[in-house]
């Protein structure tokens, strides 16, 4: 077992990105995610913990209000945590230890990959879904719930279209829409994810997926992004007129058609909200555990900045 000295502490600058970046592409739990491109785009700051030489990494993307340091987890980043090659859950234990004391307010999401031997009663569990895509498409289909089926079937039969390379605005302003009854995104987070899409989509790792009516008004749109085998279902929107038609089911079908019979993991990102879990069971996927951290480092006299 290392020692938690062997655990470094880097500074953004100090961290080597042609070996970091090198640990997540081959690291039995890697994500897109922790690629130091997405963690540049998507973070105010990220510094790190280091397994000696790079053996195994955590990025810490913090920021700082009223001179207090506190980790979060960026917008339209899922999970981080740790990476590395078959992980010791007493490994993971003695990261979550090493995240050094100047960071008071400890809010984010580890992966998967990320368990605990019991010592870090800091691990809260939360819910993603994936479906694998390796099956042919008529086996995929026959998996879907009845009601899913019936919603896809009452979507084309209304008319609605799907429609590949939808605007990338188009896409974010429908997300707008929808976020507002959730929670406030700042245009701040679009703009970065606007880079990150660019950055991806020259690369042919991107791609956005629509439904709209046969009024040609958009219902259903998102993001997917493709990395390590897997395909990130990101910058979801959805309009209420869709919801009667089936729109957001005919999306995911069409995903689903377009990739069956590869070697693809589809990643729908949550959740534990209890109708979306359902949604995605819906298509056949498969509960996927992960861990949150809540940790409040903070003095009492200063618990309200919480």
């Amino acid at each position: 077992m290392p020692r938690l000295s062997d655990i470094q502490y880097l500074r953004h600058h100090e961290i080597e990105k042609r070996k970091w970046d090198e640990v997540i592409s081959n690291a039995t739990n890697g994500l897109i995610y922790a690629y130091s491109f997405y963690l540049d785009q998507m973070t105010k700051h990220w510094d790190a913990l280091v397994l000696n030489d790079y053996e195994a990494v955590m990025p810490l993307t913090w920021n700082k209000k009223f001179g207090i340091y506190y980790l979060y987890q960026p917008a339209f980043t899922a999970c981080l945590g740790v990476f590395g090659q078959t992980l010791l859950a007493a490994t993971v234990d003695q990261f979550v230890q090493s995240i050094p004391s100047k960071f008071k307010l400890i809010e984010i999401s580890l992966n998967s990959g990320n368990k605990s031997n019991g010592q870090s009663n800091r691990f809260i569990p939360a819910a993603n879904y994936v479906l694998s895509l390796n099956k042919s498409y008529d086996d995929l289909y026959r998996a879907f719930r009845e009601n899913h089926q019936r919603n896809i079937q009452r979507s084309l039969q209304s008319g609605n279209v799907v429609r590949k390379d939808i605007a990338l605005g188009e896409v974010i302003d429908l997300n707008k829409q929808q976020m507002k009854k959730v929670a406030s995104v700042p245009d701040e987070d679009y703009d970065r994810l606007k880079k990150l899409y660019q950055i991806l989509s020259s690369q042919d790792k991107a791609i956005t997926y629509g439904v709209t009516s046969d009024q040609n008004k958009l219902l259903s749109s998102c993001v997917f992004f493709f990395s390590h085998n897997r395909a990130y279902y990101i910058l979801v929107g959805n309009h209420p007129e869709g919801r009667n038609t089936g729109a957001s089911h005919t999306l995911i079908d069409a995903f689903i058609r377009d990739h069956a019979g590869q070697n693809l993991i589809l990643d729908f990102e949550g959740s534990d909200i209890e109708s979306l879990a359902l949604f995605y069971a819906g298509f056949g996927s498969v509960k996927e555990t992960y861990p949150l951290i809540r940790w409040n480092r903070l003095p009492w006299w200063l618990s309200w900045l919480k």
